[in-house]
């Protein structure tokens, strides 16, 4: 696995599509990634409404995805459910080089 500076390679840039979501897993987290208008995002993948593994899947509308099961809507610059409470984690995202770069901490189990 490719890391730099603390961030995880997560794929080429000319692999995404504009508006269409990816999925990827990176230390075992599972990440939708998009490129809206340019920009490219990085998104926890599991909708904390019944955790499914579906937000690669959902549409873009107004800089946010909206996930296809139940319609629930997250901005993808902060994960925030359209009435600004907590909804999906965000990853930063860096592009060197035509890659795409995303800071994404492994997750630990505190038993």
């Amino acid at each position: 696995m490719d890391i730099i500076n603390g961030y995880n390679f997560i794929c080429d840039e000319n692999i995404l599509k504009e508006s269409v979501g990816q999925r990827f897993y990176i230390n075992d987290t599972d990440v939708a990634v998009f490129k809206v208008n340019g920009e490219i995002f990085a998104v926890s993948n599991v909708c904390p409404h019944q955790q499914a593994t579906k937000i690669y899947e959902g549409f873009i509308e107004n800089n946010c995805v909206v996930c296809p099961l139940h319609g629930w809507t997250f901005n993808l610059k902060n994960g925030k459910l359209h009435n600004g409470s907590r909804g999906l984690d965000t990853y930063e995202v860096k592009i060197l080089d035509g890659k795409v770069y995303a800071k994404i901490k492994t997750k630990e189990l505190n038993w």
